[in-house]
């Protein structure tokens, strides 16, 4: 269990000053937190200025770089051994804060798996239940929800991948994936989430394809042999059946075979180089 007093709060925000002072005022008395530091992301309103008044530290952005930029920052500038980051939009309530930390010590990430009752639109439920889906069958282990952002984590752990932390919406993403590829303990701790305040700063249509690339990462980033493979192996059977019924019916083996099957190899070839390559990402602690 880790000790409240070692663990640093990293709150990214942008544009958030209707929610951020009441986010840290209710955070701090909850516990006593190492810190509770807010990464303003370039915000154009008084977010800064209410988080300061609330208590917290506050490192500003001189524009906006993206979420995952701003957690990146809290995770440089964190003193505390375990870090908690949790969204400036009040749906998280810092009561679950400490259920969150204290299976840290057991566990070297903790995620707070939102019930998909209590998430936004049927769109982004539909979405996450997509990347949910995607990220359960390369990573062989069920995962409740992979973009929640409610999370704590040991910051060596964190600083670790820093590096394939995106500065978009992704990090969540990223850091559960990357964590399980590496070996660490993970759990997901059932949370509901609350109302947010003010609007969502994710637009169905403008970051659909943006999700996508997301997948298409997940993809090539983490398992790409778990993609790959089943891919060529139905290729190579489809051309291998072609090609023997041509040349039983026909006493000849069509073009069109011959290039499934050469397909087929290179794709299974591509995967191989793609895995190892993968492989050399995760390979634990630096020494």
């Amino acid at each position: 269990m880790a000790d409240p007093a070692s663990v640093s709060i990293v709150i990214p925000a942008m544009n958030e000053e209707h929610a951020i002072g009441a986010v840290v005022e209710q955070l701090q008395r909850t516990a006593p937190w190492r810190e509770v530091l807010v990464v303003d992301d370039g915000s154009s309103d008084g977010t800064a200025a209410r988080a300061t008044t609330a208590g917290a530290r506050v490192i500003r952005h001189p524009y906006n770089k993206g979420n995952g930029a701003a957690v990146k920052t809290g995770i440089r500038h964190a003193t505390g051994d375990f870090l908690l980051i949790i969204d400036a939009d009040g749906q998280h309530a810092p009561s679950d804060a400490l259920r969150l930390t204290t299976r840290l010590g057991e566990f070297d990430l903790v995620i707070g798996a939102r019930d998909a009752a209590t998430q936004a639109t049927a769109a982004r439920r539909g979405g996450n239940a997509l990347l949910n889906w995607l990220a359960s069958y390369l990573t062989g282990r069920d995962i409740p929800d992979l973009t929640s952002g409610f999370r704590a984590a040991r910051t060596d752990c964190l600083r670790e991948f820093i590096h394939l932390l995106p500065n978009g919406f992704s990090t969540p993403t990223t850091t559960t994936l990357a964590f399980i590829k590496a070996g660490y303990n993970v759990t997901f701790e059932p949370i509901a989430a609350r109302p947010r305040h003010g609007t969502s700063k994710i637009r169905f249509a403008r970051d659909g394809a943006k999700f996508f690339l997301i997948l298409l990462k997940i993809v090539t980033l983490f398992s790409p042999l778990r993609i790959f493979l089943p891919i060529s192996a139905v290729t190579f059977a489809v051309g291998a059946v072609y090609g023997a019924w041509n040349a039983l019916a026909h006493g000849r083996i069509p073009n069109g075979s011959v290039l499934l099957v050469l397909f087929a190899v290179v794709v299974f070839l591509v995967g191989l180089v793609s895995e190892q390559i993968a492989a050399l990402r995760f390979q634990g602690p630096r020494p």
